[in-house]
C-alpha cells in the first residue's frame, strides 16, 4: 500500500489550509490551492510537493484546465481520483461564470462580449460556433451553440443562425468562435461566414453586430481575440 502524507506531516508554515484561513485564499500560490483540492499527498509526497509538480508540468492554469484526466494521472502522485477532483474544480469555475448570463449583460462593445464568452470558449479544444443573441438595447438574451469543428459555409449555415434567433425574437446577434491554435487571425472561411451572415440579416432586419475570434494573447498580441467590425470586416 502506497504511503500516504498528510498537509500536518509538513512545515505548519507551508500548510496551504492554514495559509488561507490566516490570510485569505487570494494570499495563496496557485499551487497551494491545488494542495488544498488535493487534500492529501501520497507515494512520500506531500499534496503541496504534488500541485508544484502540476504547475511546473502544465505551467498555466488555462493549460492545466484543458488536460484530460488521463494526462493528469501522468503526473506522479496524481491518481483518477485527484485529476477528478480538479477537473470538477475548473468546471465550476466555467459554470459559474456562466451564471454571470442571467443578470442579461449589456453587450454594446467587443469588450464585454469577450468578457462573457473567454472562460467557456478558453478550454475548447476543437472550433465551437456561438451565437450571442441580444435585444434591442444590446443586452443579452441567450448564447446558443450552432457548430463545433472546421468552421466553413457547410457547418455556419444562415439558416440556423437565424433560426434560433427569430425564435428567440432576438434585434441583433453576435457571432463568436474560437481558435484552439491560439492565433485569433480570422481565416478566409471566416471572413466569408462573417459576410454571409451579414447579409442574410440584412434581409431579415436583424443586425449582425460584429463577429469575435478567441485565440491567445501573447507578447506580441496583448488580446485574446479579435473583432472582425474593428478589423474592417464589416464594411464594404
Amino acid at each position: 500500500m502506497a504511503e500516504t502524507m498528510l498537509i500536518r506531516d509538513i512545515p505548519k508554515d507551508e500548510r496551504p489550509r492554514e495559509r488561507l484561513s490566516m490570510f485569505g485564499a487570494d494570499a495563496l500560490r496557485n499551487a497551494e490551492l491545488i494542495a488544498i483540492l488535493l487534500r492529501t499527498g501520497t507515494k512520500g509526497l506531500s499534496a503541496l510537493t504534488i500541485a508544484d509538480q502540476i504547475i511546473n508540468k502544465f505551467q498555466t492554469l488555462d493549460s492545466l484546465s484543458r488536460a484530460t484526466i488521463e494526462e493528469l494521472c501522468k503526473v506522479k502522485g496524481v491518481g483518477r481520483d485527484k485529476a477528478i477532483a480538479l477537473k470538477s474544480a475548473f468546471t465550476l469555475a466555467r459554470r459559474m461564470a456562466r451564471e454571470v448570463r442571467s443578470d442579461a449583460p449589456l453587450l454594446d462593445s467587443p469588450e464585454r462580449i469577450a468578457e462573457l464568452l473567454r472562460e467557456e470558449n478558453r478550454t475548447y479544444e476543437v472550433e465551437h460556433f456561438q451565437v450571442v443573441l441580444l435585444n434591442t438595447r444590446r443586452r443579452l438574451l441567450r448564447i446558443e451553440p450552432i457548430s463545433q469543428g472546421t468552421l466553413d459555409t457547410l457547418l455556419v449555415h444562415p439558416r440556423e443562425v437565424f433560426k434560433c434567433a427569430i425564435n428567440a425574437g432576438a434585434a441583433s446577434i453576435a457571432l463568436v468562435h474560437n481558435h484552439p491554435s491560439g492565433d485569433p487571425t480570422p481565416s478566409e472561411a471566416d471572413i466569408k461566414v462573417t459576410r454571409d451572415l451579414i447579409r442574410a440579416g440584412q434581409l431579415l432586419k436583424i443586425e449582425v453586430v460584429d463577429h469575435i475570434i478567441f485565440g491567445k494573447a501573447n507578447s506580441e498580441r496583448q488580446r485574446d481575440y479579435v473583432s472582425l467590425r474593428e478589423l474592417g470586416y464589416f464594411y464594404s
